[in-house]
C-alpha cells in the first residue's frame, strides 16, 4: 500500500490524547506551514488561525467546548476563524502581497482584482460568510493530511460555543469569527478507537466514473 494512503488509514479523529506527549516545535511549524500553503478561492485565504498552547487559556476555553478533554490534553489547540470583512481594503492588501511576492507591479494584477471585485465582493454578507467558512475547511483538510503524514494526531471539532470563543479571544475586534477547532497531539494508548478499522464508503459507492 502507498505510504501516504497507509497514513490516511492510520489517522482518525482522536478523542483521547496523551497529555504527556508534546508535538515538537519543528513539527508544529510544519503543520502550520501546511495550513498556510492550503488552496483557497483566488488565493484570498479569508481566515486566520489562533495557535493556543497556553494551558490556562485552554482550560478556560474547555468550558465553552462542553468540557471535552482533548482541548486541554492535546499538545495545542487551533482555532480556525473566518474573516467577516473581506472588502476593498482586504482586496488591496491581497493585491499588494501578490505584487511584492512576485516582484511585479500591482497593475499586472488588475484583471485578478477586477475578477474578485465582480465576484466575491458582490456577495451578500451571508453568502460571503458562507464562502469564507468553506475556505476554512479546505485548510483544515490540509492540516489533517499533513498531520497524518507526520503520524501526528488531530481531532477536528465543531462542538463548541463559537460566541463564547469569539468573546474570550476578542475575535470580533479583528473581524474574525470562529468556525471550527483542531486539537493536535498524540493519541493515548487508552483511546478505544486507536486500533479500530477505518469505516468509509466503498469506491463504487463514492465515485461515479464517466
Amino acid at each position: 500500500m502507498n505510504k501516504y494512503i497507509e497514513n490516511l488509514h492510520w489517522r482518525y479523529a482522536t478523542k483521547n490524547f496523551n497529555p504527556e506527549k508534546k508535538v515538537s516545535k519543528n513539527d508544529l511549524e510544519t503543520l502550520l506551514e501546511a495550513i498556510r500553503l492550503s488552496a483557497s478561492s483566488y488565493g484570498l485565504q479569508p481566515y486566520e488561525v489562533m495557535v493556543i498552547e497556553d494551558p490556562k487559556v485552554r482550560a478556560k476555553l474547555k468550558l465553552s467546548a462542553f468540557g471535552q478533554p482533548q482541548i486541554t490534553d492535546a499538545s495545542c489547540l487551533l482555532v480556525f476563524a473566518y474573516n467577516t470583512n473581506v472588502d476593498e481594503h482586504y482586496l488591496d492588501e491581497f493585491i499588494k502581497n501578490n505584487s511584492e511576492t512576485r516582484n511585479q507591479p500591482a497593475e499586472e494584477f488588475q484583471d485578478l482584482k477586477e475578477m474578485i471585485q465582480n465576484s466575491v465582493l458582490t456577495f451578500t454578507e451571508e453568502a460571503k460568510h458562507n464562502w469564507a467558512s468553506r475556505q476554512v475547511y479546505i485548510a483544515l483538510g490540509n492540516l489533517l493530511s499533513a498531520a497524518a503524514d507526520l503520524k501526528i494526531d488531530v481531532c477536528p471539532m465543531e462542538g463548541f460555543n463559537a460566541t463564547e470563543f469569539d468573546e474570550f479571544l476578542d475575535l470580533k475586534s479583528k473581524n474574525l469569527k470562529s468556525v471550527t477547532l483542531a486539537t493536535v497531539g498524540y493519541r493515548s494508548e487508552a483511546d478505544q478507537l486507536k486500533d479500530a478499522k477505518k469505516v468509509r464508503k466503498s469506491k463504487d459507492e463514492l465515485f461515479t466514473r464517466i
